[in-house]
Formats: C-alpha cells, structure tokens, sequence
C-alpha cells in the first residue's frame, strides 16, 4: 500500500487510515476482525478521537493493541479539545492535557503518534496553543502535531510562530476532502478544503489526513436526486455539481473497470500533495475496495475533469 511521510515520524503512514466512529468493546468482535483484516492489506494506521462513542471507541483500541501485542507497528491518530456539549470551544494548555491524559489511559499507551486538535478557537492566540503542545511533545506522550478542521491561515499563522521560536509546528492537517464538495459543514466548525486551500496544501506540501473521504457513501449508487431520505446527505451534498461529478465518476469506473467509490477515493489519494484517507470500512468487503481503490492512479488532467468536467477532456 502507498505510503506517505510525515515530520516527527520513524516510518511512513499507511494511504488509509481506519476509522473508529463505530468502535466499542460492546462490538469486540467485529472491531478486532475489523483491524485485523486492515494490517493484513497493508494498513498501519487508526484513526480515533477522546469523542468517539464517549471515549469507547479509543478503549477498544486499546484493547485490541494490549492482545495482539502490536502497539510499535501501529500508528494510533487520536484528537482532543472538542467541545463537551454547549460547553464552547476547549482549544487551551488545560482541556488539551486533560484530554491527551485520558487518551492515553484508555488506550493503554504512553504515547500518540500523531495528536490533532479536533476543532479550532480563533479566539486563542497560536503561541499559546502550540507552546502547549511543544511541552507534551518534549515528555514524549505525543510524536508528532496536527490539527483538524483548522483553516489553512490559521495553521500558517501557527507554524509562523513555531518556526520563529525553533519550536515544532503542526505537521499534518485532517479537513474533510472529497470529490462531492459540501453545501455546508456536516458538522458545526468543521473545514472542508476548497481550491484555495488546495493551493495553499500543494505549495506547503503539508499531508492531509482526509475524513469523509468518499462523502459518506455519496458515490455508492445508492442515492438519486429523488431520495431523500437522508437528511445528513441531502443537506450536504445533493446539489447539481455534486450529481454531475457522480456521473463523471461513474463514466471514469466504467473506463477503467472500477467502481465510482474507487474513483472517488483515488481523487483524495492523488493529488499534487501528500494524501491519506480516512476510511470506514466494517467488513472484509469495503476493506478490499478501499484496497483496490488506493491502487489506481489519476492524471492531473483526471483529477480536473471530475471536479470541473471540462468539455475538452477526453480519455480512453
């Protein structure tokens, strides 16, 4: 499986990333067959967070890791500082350590390898988010520091201040990147990356950790413009661009003899900067199509046509 760098890091990360939004010791079972399957085609990296079905999602993790005995050949990605109800924003040295503490504890490691915050507060100034997090980096419980859903001014703002005081910056960001573009956040103060922010990733050449990286199911083939059952769904993603490049994604699959989800997860995974996907795989079946859909390669010109479909474009 293709694999990418990222700073403060021994070993390169796996292209997929397997969610955990799911994962309880309520469904041991399924969680263990789950990333069992996932290191066996070549993944190395889970994705979790302190919110995650109230925190069980990281003790089963943990569980999982304490059995197999496998902790240093796996890359455990967690978040801290999401708010707790109408609490507010939680981004400060104390909620950070607070969560980070208890990450580690239910997961039953001293350290994380790579440590994002899951949501921004604009109102606290970079310094004191970054200087907060050198000191947890300098202990040794957090290798490398990231953010998600942060605005790309925001991070370079943040690692401006970094480098002026020769402290670490935030290597790697997890906005939601996707081929079906948002109507609006699926959930509050959440970022998706617009081409704007393309621009800014590519010239900084910054890896982002996709989430929703196939848009929640969109390019299955199980939706039309009439269902609307799905209201998530409906309001984030139907839209006339998003049902166009559907289209372009199933004429490209048929093309290449793939599906339109494949396709869908090779947009995220072939851009001009360092990329991962974070997946929800929950049974052998999704695990191998994700599989298969990191192994196709797109043209920069591929990549344009599904977002753009621009008329001259031809392949074949």
């Amino acid at each position: 499986m293709k694999k990418i760098s990222i700073p403060g890091l021994t070993k390169p990360v796996s292209a997929l990333i397997q969610g955990s939004d799911y994962f309880s010791p309520d469904v041991y079972e399924k969680v263990s067959a789950v990333l069992d399957r996932f290191i066996a085609i070549g993944g190395n990296t889970i994705d979790t967070a302190y919110v995650y079905c109230g925190g069980e999602s990281e003790v089963a993790i943990g569980q999982w890791l304490k059995e197999r005995q496998n902790r240093q050949d796996v890359f455990i990605l967690t978040k801290g500082a999401h708010p707790k109800g109408d609490s507010g924003p939680r981004v400060n040295p104390d909620a950070i350590a607070e969560d980070l503490s208890t990450s580690l504890e239910r997961l039953g490691t001293d350290y994380i390898d790579l440590y994002a915050l899951h949501r921004d507060d604009p109102a606290v100034p970079v310094h004191v988010i970054i200087d907060a997090l050198n000191e947890h980096l300098t202990a040794g419980r957090i290798k490398a520091i990231g953010v998600s859903n942060w605005s790309v001014q925001r991070i370079q703002e943040a690692n401006e201040y970094a480098a002026s005081q020769n402290v670490t910056g935030f290597t790697f960001s997890s906005p939601n990147l996707s081929l079906a573009k948002p109507n609006e956040p699926f959930w509050p103060g959440c970022i998706s990356v617009d081409e704007a922010d393309m621009r800014w990733y590519e010239a900084n050449q910054m890896p982002v950790l996709s989430w929703s990286s196939q848009a929640r199911g969109f390019f299955t083939g199980r939706f039309t413009p009439e269902d609307r059952s799905n209201e998530d769904l409906v309001r984030v993603f139907y839209s006339d661009a998003n049902w166009e490049r559907l289209r372009r994604a199933e004429q490209l699959a048929k093309e290449k003899g793939v599906s339109p989800i494949q396709i869908a997860l090779a947009y995220v995974l072939n851009q001009p900067f360092p990329t991962c996907a974070l997946i929800g795989a929950q049974n052998e079946n999704e695990l191998l199509s994700c599989r298969e859909g990191a192994d196709i390669v797109l043209t920069q010109e591929e990549i344009n046509w599904l977002e753009h479909g621009e008329k001259e474009y031809k392949f074949g």
